[in-house]
């Protein structure tokens, strides 16, 4: 089985629909009205909230808002649009997804030409220079971030004898291996799986916690070389062997109905999967909690707006991007769905540090989420590290769900990786 990951940003419940056909689009560069812009976004991350947000402010601007698909459908619509086809005003890049546009610049905007350098120091330095061209172009202007955090069920943890307030809960795995071993107590005294799965819940957790991921510094291909990816593969594989896991890969629908029905404890969660956890299993208000990720900091998501060369009203667009993400519209953002902002200058503001949310116990989550994000050490994102790490996931699902042989796994997952990427 493989588990194709979707990985959203901005409150990103990353439900795995099928696609829909994107409606007409642009056409020749900036002829339009200037009173409209169609903007193209993925499913389920509810934009329409923010649309409609927008539109209230400015009733004279009308958007054309087409949720196309996941994260990875909508880069795949894109990358056909513009080959030849319409293209849309505004559109939602996946963070692991945009290198691959980055390499292209020829094919969108350079924002710097309607305002970009007045806003750049708004926002997270290493956010903003993954959208940033080689001769220095700038194709995107990041929306959110994820940080990481574990949500877990505090009454479910009390049943196996296990702490339950937060502080006593992030003290049991300072550690992946920690975090492998609590699982293990935890179906040794229920019986049940501690968390969804080895997969996102521990591999992709740990890899982006290394100071150098599958790119080097200097932008070479490291992924079968480098250490640090090697021992989060081992970790995954550690945890998909352990018999901890319900072998439910993330957002599926047995992901879902698992969450739902209590059938696994624990799970790996950005900021944004916070509101995925309320409208999956509403009858669980109160019953969870957030503790901190174990090892360092952590990050799983981010996005980017952006505006394709041939968009018909780029400066409409622009204008939606200026204001909705301004570090006033991410905070503002932030207390409608809790997406974490990448603009740093509200993360001491008390709408953000104060914020509490009730169905997490009260879980402070602007605090929690912003110090994990604030520990992460970025690293090089290259063009093809989406598909790398989709075939790492892949692996380690291959062995979790499929009884493939954990001892050849890794090899199995660079062979693979060779072959998607053509190297």
């Amino acid at each position: 089985m493989k588990l194709r990951l979707p990985l959203f940003a901005a409150a990103t419940a990353l439900a795995l629909v099928t696609a829909c056909t994107p409606g007409t689009g642009g056409g020749g560069g900036g002829e339009g009205d200037g009173k409209s812009f169609e903007f193209w976004s993925f499913s389920a991350i509810n934009q329409k909230l923010t649309v409609d947000a927008y539109q209230a402010k400015h009733p004279d601007i009308q958007i054309k808002l087409t949720e196309v698909g996941t994260s990875t459908e909508t880069a795949q619509s894109l990358t056909t649009a513009l080959a030849g086809g319409k293209v849309p005003d505004l559109v939602l890049i996946q963070g692991d997804n945009l290198p691959q546009f980055v390499e292209q610049p020829q094919n969108f905007v350079d924002l710097r030409t309607l305002g970009a350098d007045d806003v750049k120091g708004d926002y997270l330095d290493w956010v903003w220079e993954q959208s940033v061209a080689k001769d220095g172009e700038v194709l995107g202007v990041p929306t959110d971030v994820g940080g990481m955090a574990v949500a877990y069920r505090t009454d479910l943890f009390a049943a196996a004898g296990l702490p339950t307030d937060r502080e006593s809960v992030s003290a049991l795995w300072p550690t992946w291996d920690a975090f492998i071993e609590t699982g293990k107590r935890y179906k040794q005294a229920t019986g049940k799986a501690f968390t969804d799965n080895a997969a996102t819940s521990v591999f992709y957790q740990a890899v982006n916690q290394v100071s150098e991921k599958y790119y080097s510094a200097d932008r070479k291909l490291v992924y079968s070389t480098n250490p640090q990816v090697k021992t989060a593969f081992e970790l995954g594989i550690k945890a998909a062997t352990a018999g901890i896991t319900a072998g439910q890969s993330s957002f599926e629908s047995a992901w879902s109905a698992g969450m739902a029905q209590g059938q696994y404890a624990a799970v790996s969660a950005p900021s944004w999967m916070l509101n995925s956890i309320r409208s999956t299993a509403p009858d669980t208000k109160g019953k969870w909690d957030i503790a901190k990720i174990p090892g360092s900091g952590g990050n799983w998501g981010g996005s980017y707006l952006a505006i394709p060369k041939r968009a018909k009203n780029p400066q409409a667009a622009w204008n939606y991007i200026k204001e909705m993400q301004s570090p006033a519209g991410q905070l503002e953002h932030f207390t409608r769905v809790g997406a974490l902002p990448s603009t740093p200058s509200v993360y001491k503001d008390a709408k953000l540090t104060d914020a509490k949310d009730s169905f997490f116990s009260d879980a402070p989550t602007g605090k929690i989420y912003t110090d994990s994000l604030l520990a992460l050490k970025p690293f090089y994102i290259g063009p093809d590290s989406a598909a790398i790490g989709q075939e790492f996931l892949n692996a380690i699902t291959n062995v979790e769900q499929s009884g493939g042989n954990p001892a050849t796994a890794w090899d199995d997952a660079v062979r693979n990786i060779k072959t998607a990427i053509g190297e």
